[in-house]
């Protein structure tokens, strides 16, 4: 576990467990060893914090490349922070340079690390669920590893889209996780990814209960490199 990883679950972890209280279900399905894609919804900025806080092993989360090149004082800051914790940049412009997020992954999770994925490509607009990119499937199918289905609830409402920080008594948080999902064997053509990420994103609803949207939520910035090709 890097070793600003290990200093933020002995100090941030805590913090937010006796401020928030999460409810933690399902854990059980969290491997204690070996690799595996957690895809989850994807409410707000809070919800890489809650979930760091609740599983016990390192997580490596996917960052917009742009974090990793901030200039000034800042952009130094920022690149320290993510490259301590073990975040992988991803480039967002598309192209040969936004699949080097793959190329970072699939190591990590051949060699029994934890790697996050939010097949929704953006935080929801609305707080309902949209229809998943084929990322986390393919992500998982190279690696050879199974996909944990993650349900958040109550992120958004701690911490807002343009809140700075969670809000302690603004909202009971819960982490669900759900079986693993291996789809080991299956082939890796358009259409079987599609079936399958439609297959993760039912089992993200049946956690979060969410209203699904069967379509892609709009992006707030840039496309997502883990879009459909």
């Amino acid at each position: 576990m890097p070793l600003l990883y290990t200093i933020g679950k002995l100090t941030v972890a805590p913090t937010l467990r006796l401020a928030f209280r999460p409810t933690v279900e399902g854990l059980e399905h969290v491997p204690e060893t070996g690799g595996a894609v957690f895809a989850g919804n994807h409410l707000s900025v809070a919800d890489e914090l809650f979930l760091g806080t609740v599983v016990p092993r390192h997580l490596a989360f996917w960052a917009k490349s742009e974090y990793f090149k901030g200039a000034g004082v800042k952009g130094a800051i920022s690149k320290f922070v993510l490259t301590g914790l073990g975040a992988i940049p991803v480039e967002r412009a598309g192209g040969r340079a936004a699949l080097s997020a793959f190329d970072a992954a699939i190591p990590a999770l051949r060699g029994g690390d934890l790697v996050v994925v939010y097949p929704e490509g953006t935080r929801s607009p609305d707080g309902r669920l949209y229809r998943g990119r084929t990322g986390a499937a393919r992500l998982a199918l190279s690696a050879g590893v199974p996909i944990i289905p993650v349900g958040m609830i109550g992120t958004d409402k701690a911490q807002p889209i343009g809140a700075r920080v969670p809000r302690p008594g603004t909202a009971k948080i819960t982490v669900r996780f759900g079986k693993p999902l291996d789809f080991t064997g299956r082939p890796d053509d358009r259409a079987s990814l599609r079936q399958m990420t439609d297959e993760l994103m039912s089992e993200i609803q049946k956690l979060t209960g969410q209203e699904y949207v069967p379509r892609y939520a709009p992006p707030r910035a840039h496309p997502d490199p883990t879009r459909d090709a």
